[in-house]
């Protein structure tokens, strides 16, 4: 009997987490990577601008891989390109829409002369290697999302990444149940799929359910209207533009990647809006307060975003004043709550009427699959086997077991672990092996400098850390007798940093000479 060349899956992250999405594909020595995300820091993170899988399994074996496959456009399935391609490179596939939103990306990190971008098309099989892809539209909080087919000699696996099952979506067509169905009749060897909502009972709640909770909001706001939502939600912002040219009100775009996301949605004809409707930020003041809206990124407290800056009182162009109306029509994501709370706080401090969903839940609904979704994707694809994706590790298992109510066998469904080699040999799944996998922390410019060495020494100094400087000086006269030493927790390592620590201690000595005569130093 000649053995069957196993399908090894490997997962680099999004397993017992949120974010870092990042699947591996090998067979016969051969790898498909599918999306590569990232995930924002948390208060265990302090300083550090975001967090990418580590990918030293890609990197050693970059010679292997075929390329990369982007399921769609949100920043924890292709964030961490920019960072990660150039250590393994390999063509990039993916639709218009979510191509179009890298391309911004790679072209900030001088990347996009060195890439291969490859747009492809629903229902439209190709082969690489061999694998033989393919894309099925599915509904999601972005447009031109997919779920992957990859068919290997050994069998089929449906990938779902994120999805839900809107049947009446803003923008395009309905997830395509048919081709789940036809390929659930002649046989899928193994099921991924999202895990993200599975404790949300229900069904998908349509994005059309947001329009009229629009239109009666914008005809009830009194003065200026400020709309915060992800930026990549092209359907969600179609619908604010829609209510804004309804209700009267011109609109202003507000942070950069608002304007780039809807410079390549409208490019690609997924957004439409009146030429005159739009005005620049500085022309607010032209207009009266309730004839604007303005469309802003920040709806997670994001440091630095446009919405925080307005509510910091900051923004140059737009203050916030009593009577006015802020909307955060998106959910408040894990860990980001802390910052949320705050600037719902500062923008009532300013006299703002704040609109979210803990106060208004219908000002948002999920992009995710809740239950009876998931049950009806594993009810069209009937997998042989089954691996729960998107996740912390309590969604995962819940997954599962509702796996195994819809008729998977429990020794065919598994709970893996970023790292573990996954391997289907066609009779059974189990866990093989296991790959270096992590976080890497990107901070500043600096990609992998910062170690838990640090982030511990920066969260003591968050709660009890100090730079202390050392003077010896005369008691007399104040004149410095020897040189500043500074003592620092948390902030840098002394021994890799002396450039630093020598410009400091200067900045010291010109603070003393330029202080106030009289000093008392008795």
């Amino acid at each position: 009997m000649i053995e069957e060349t196993p399908l090894d899956i490997i997962p680099l992250g999004g397993l017992g987490e949120f974010g870092m999405n990042l699947t591996a594909y090998r067979y016969d020595g051969q790898i498909l990577v599918v999306d590569c995300g990232l995930a924002f820091p948390t208060a265990e993170t302090p300083g550090v601008d975001i967090l990418i899988p580590d990918t030293q399994f890609l990197t050693e074996n970059r010679d292997q891989v075929l390329g990369f496959l982007l399921t769609h456009g949100h920043e924890d399935h292709i964030g961490a390109m920019p960072y990660v391609w150039p250590n393994v490179e390999g063509p990039i596939y993916g639709t218009p829409m979510t191509l179009g939103l890298l391309e911004g990306k790679f072209r900030e990190h001088d990347l996009l002369d060195k890439a291969r971008f490859i747009p492809v098309g629903y229902r439209q099989p190709f082969q690489l290697g061999p694998f033989t892809i393919e894309y099925l539209h599915v509904t999601h909080s972005i447009v031109d999302a997919a779920s992957l087919v990859i068919s290997t000699p050994l069998g089929r696996v449906i990938h779902t990444a994120d999805f839900n099952f809107d049947h009446t979506p803003v923008d395009g067509p309905p997830s395509d149940l048919f081709s789940l169905a036809r390929y659930g009749e002649e046989g899928v060897l193994a099921l991924l799929s999202d895990s993200t909502n599975v404790t949300v009972p229900g069904s998908t709640v349509t994005e059309r359910e947001i329009a009229p909770v629009f239109d009666k909001i914008f005809a009830t706001a009194k003065q200026l209207l400020i709309v915060a939502t992800f930026s990549s939600n092209i359907q969600r912002i179609q619908l604010a533009i829609r209510a804004a040219v309804r209700a009267g009100r011109k609109i202003v775009l507000n942070g950069r990647s608002m304007v780039t996301n809807i410079r390549v949605a409208r490019a690609l004809g997924h957004i439409t809006v009146p030429a005159d409707s739009i005005i620049e930020t500085k022309d607010i003041a032209r207009y009266p307060r309730d004839r604007v809206m303005i469309l802003s990124t920040g709806s997670q407290g994001e440091p630095n975003s446009s919405l925080v800056r307005i509510g910091a009182g900051e923004h140059r162009d737009v203050q916030v004043q009593a009577g006015d109306t802020v909307i955060l029509s998106s959910k408040f994501i894990p860990g980001n709550e802390r910052a949320i709370w705050t600037l719902v706080n500062q923008l009532f401090r300013l006299g703002a009427e704040v609109i979210h969903e803990k106060n208004f839940p219908e000002i948002h609904v999920s992009g995710h699959a809740p239950q009876e979704d998931l049950r009806l994707m594993l009810a069209l694809t009937r997998p042989r086997f089954f691996l729960p994706i998107h996740g912390e590790t309590r969604h995962l298992h819940r997954h599962r077991r509702l796996a195994i109510r819809m008729g998977v066998s429990p020794e065919k469904a598994i709970v893996a672990e970023n790292g573990d080699i996954v391997r289907l040999d066609g009779r059974s799944i189990r866990v093989a092996d296991r790959v270096a996998c992590g976080r890497v922390f990107v901070d500043g410019k600096g990609i992998g400098d910062v170690g838990d060495i640090v982030l511990r020494d920066r969260r003591h100094l968050a709660d009890f850390g100090l730079v202390v400087v050392v003077l010896v000086v005369e008691k007399s006269t104040g004149r410095i007798l020897q040189r500043p030493e500074l003592l620092t927790r948390g902030v840098i390592h002394e021994d890799e940093n002396q450039d630093l620590l020598e410009d400091a201690k200067e900045a010291v000595e010109q603070a003393m000479a330029m202080g106030p005569k009289g000093m008392d130093f008795g």
